[in-house]
């Protein structure tokens, strides 16, 4: 029986759902990839046939704070680097086959998904660079896409840190 995914906020893009596999909880920072089980959570969300072993999850963690540590600070050469690095552990090719055209990712069986998650973030930032956002609550660690009409989205979930920082400003109007 699939295990329930514990994570606070869902469907993001896959790099940004990668990030989002810390959160903190009223426990403290919570890791999805810290044990095998876990990170099966997150492999299978995203349809991913591909290890979870202790090398497997250390890559993920890696990649995970690489790419958290480029959003962070777009301009840092030491960010970039960083992720380059990540995406130099692999490569797609395509190939022909009976119905059409598959791509496969040539890289060490721990990174495939780590550099197709890389990779990814590089297409979400050709495609969607301004709309990636860190949640405005500065407890909160998670990122997600904007996809508000108008862009101006703020927090991961208005219902958590939204509501939250309302009501903290609400008590700071009315002392």
């Amino acid at each position: 029986m699939p295990v329930a995914d514990p994570r606070p906020l869902l469907g993001e893009p896959l790099p940004l759902d990668l990030l989002n596999t810390t959160w903190v909880s009223g426990d403290g920072l919570q890791d999805l990839l810290v044990d095998a089980e876990g990170a099966r959570i997150f492999l299978d969300a995203h349809g991913f046939d591909a290890p979870a072993d202790a090398t497997a999850r250390r890559a993920l963690r890696e990649t995970r704070e690489v790419l958290r540590a480029f959003l962070s600070d777009r301009d840092s050469a030491t960010a970039r680097h960083e992720v380059n690095a990540v995406l130099a552990r692999g490569a797609q090719r395509p190939l022909l086959n009976p119905f059409g055209v598959d791509v496969e990712v040539d890289a060490a069986a721990a990174w495939r998904v780590p550099w197709v998650c890389a990779a990814a973030m590089v297409t979400l930032l050709e495609t969607r660079a301004d709309r990636i956002r860190g949640c405005a609550n500065p407890d909160c660690v998670l990122w997600f896409l904007d996809t508000s009409r108008p862009g101006t989205r703020r927090w991961c979930s208005m219902a958590a840190c939204g509501n939250r920082d309302k009501a903290i400003r609400h008590g700071r109007s009315h002392q």
